[in-house]
């Protein structure tokens, strides 16, 4: 599993110039390490007494961090699986007209599949920002750079996933999984751009 390896050794793997792990992977990565500062934190925050008014939504959020975080990671799994599909597909024979048809169907339920992972990673990484923002705006200033940087990494994941969306639908030939893809791609990058803008008001260093 990617998420076992040592820091090294992913890096090591990404820099070896095969697909996987690439982007997709890093990016939720990077989003479960984003999710760990949150928690970090809310961790930092909880239980003083000078934060006690915020500790039960501290508390809280440490345990969404947390979910989070479990899930992002697995998802670097998930990401390198769905592209190995892909690739997989397009090898398969196409010397009959039956082959040629076989094969065209399975690289489509393949790339909707590798295209659906990133969008999931996409929506992690911005339940993240959210998280992140809070602990940014109500957590225990002296670690308001670590939760800054929890956002940031949160940010660059989902941008980083929704490339991998948007390069994966250009081989669609479905206009309705496509369309709706697109749409909420969309709304995505709108609500991080919202996102980002509000968290860095927050940043007083």
């Amino acid at each position: 599993m990617l998420s076992e390896l040592t820091v090294a050794e992913l890096v090591h793997e990404t820099a070896l110039g095969t697909p996987v792990p690439g982007g997709g992977s890093l990016s939720a990565m990077a989003a479960a390490a984003g999710a760990a500062l949150t928690q970090m934190v809310a961790g930092l925050t909880a239980g003083r007494k000078q934060f006690e008014a915020v500790t039960p939504e501290m508390n809280e959020l440490a345990e969404k961090a947390r979910c989070l975080r479990t899930d992002l990671l697995a998802d670097m799994d998930r990401d390198a699986a769905a592209y190995t599909a892909v690739m997989d597909a397009f090898r398969l024979p196409r010397e009959t007209a039956e082959e040629k048809n076989h094969r065209t169907d399975a690289i489509q339920r393949a790339t909707r599949e590798a295209t659906r992972v990133p969008l999931a990673v996409a929506e992690k990484a911005l339940e993240v920002m959210m998280l992140a923002g809070t602990a940014v705006a109500k957590g225990n200033p002296n670690a308001m750079s670590d939760g800054a940087m929890g956002a940031m990494l949160a940010r660059a994941a989902l941008q980083g996933a929704l490339f991998n969306v948007k390069i994966n639908l250009q081989g669609i030939q479905d206009e309705a999984f496509s369309t709706q893809l697109r749409t909420r791609a969309a709304i995505l990058e709108t609500r991080a751009h919202e996102l980002e803008t509000a968290i860095l008001s927050e940043i007083n260093l």
